[in-house]
């Protein structure tokens, strides 16, 4: 699938994730895309990156480094990323190796992905220099963006000392994976140490897995669980909710019905999580706050 099909097939959330959108507006779809290029940038042993980029019309409020999630890739993600750019926000997006539209997939299979997933991270934080960021990502790319806020993975061969010269001030974490022993423990997780939010749903259950009771999806709320209290750190629970939103983000082979409404949820959290946390804004902090509850459609944790 070519960048432009996958557009063309695509409808985006449009309107702002300002403060007042992210309370009272319903979602506007509408056709078309945000408008991105794309930059190659040289990791070691000269291996090319392409990254994807997204500039906001006007001045940009804020920069998110975003991680997709395995075998997918950025412009998959359209219904995400959409409202951050609409919202001020400049994106920058590595294309990873483990994607399936990778051209040189094939000569990195298996755990070999980790270590390029930490160089791509280390090409952006160098690209933007010494801009303050978030650090954002889907399932693979979750766990990643944990790490840029701290979290700490088991560092693969040719990795050594901190993973980053210095963290992002905020992480949104869509689906990360419960803890894998080659990639992330739970003690791992906990060092998470800026604020972040973590979101799963109640059918975000891993492969396989088809019991409807099952609560295996809980797993993706393991950074959250491991971190320590205090730190700002949110837990959103879509009730509904698969790992793809029934197949409009990461991957849309996957069955559907989309999960529309789901995805708004999602976008308004992470709205007033983003206002709150990457523009200091204390009104969309108290918003937030406002939130938390253990009823369902939207469960809202915080420690």
């Amino acid at each position: 699938m070519t960048m432009g099909s996958a557009h063309s097939r695509r409808m985006v959330l449009g309107g702002s994730l300002a403060l007042a959108a992210a309370l009272a507006a319903r979602p506007v779809l509408a056709s078309g895309s945000p408008a991105t290029t794309t930059r190659t940038l040289m990791a070691p042993g000269g291996r090319e990156v392409s990254v994807s980029e997204w500039v906001p019309q006007g001045t940009a409020r804020g920069t998110i480094l975003f991680s997709h999630g395995a075998g997918s890739a950025p412009w998959h993600y359209d219904l995400i990323l959409a409202p951050w750019i609409a919202a001020g926000y400049h994106v920058l997006a590595p294309l990873h190796v483990d994607s399936r539209e990778h051209p040189r997939t094939k000569d990195f299979p298996g755990l070999a992905s980790w270590k390029t997933r930490i160089e791509d991270m280390r090409l952006l934080i160098a690209e933007i220099g010494e801009t303050p960021f978030i650090a954002a990502g889907h399932s693979y790319g979750g766990l990643v963006a944990t790490t840029l806020g701290g979290s700490q993975g088991v560092a693969p061969e040719g990795i050594s000392g901190p993973f980053y010269p210095r963290l992002a001030k905020a992480v949104v974490a869509f689906s990360p994976p419960a803890p894998v022993p080659v990639l992330m423990t739970a003690e791992g997780y906990g060092k998470i140490a800026v604020p972040a939010l973590i979101q799963t749903g109640t059918i975000d259950n891993p492969p396989g897995i088809e019991d409807p009771e099952s609560e295996a999806w809980k797993g993706h709320l393991a950074p959250f669980d491991a971190a320590a209290e205090g730190g700002s750190r949110y837990g959103l629970v879509l009730q509904g909710a698969n790992h793809y939103f029934g197949g409009i983000i990461c991957d849309d082979s996957q069955p559907g019905p989309p999960q529309l409404a789901q995805i708004d949820l999602a976008n308004r959290y992470v709205g007033l999580f983003l206002e709150a946390y990457g523009q200091g804004d204390a009104a969309a902090k108290s918003a937030l706050d406002a939130r938390i509850t253990d009823a369902l459609p939207a469960r809202l944790m915080a420690k």
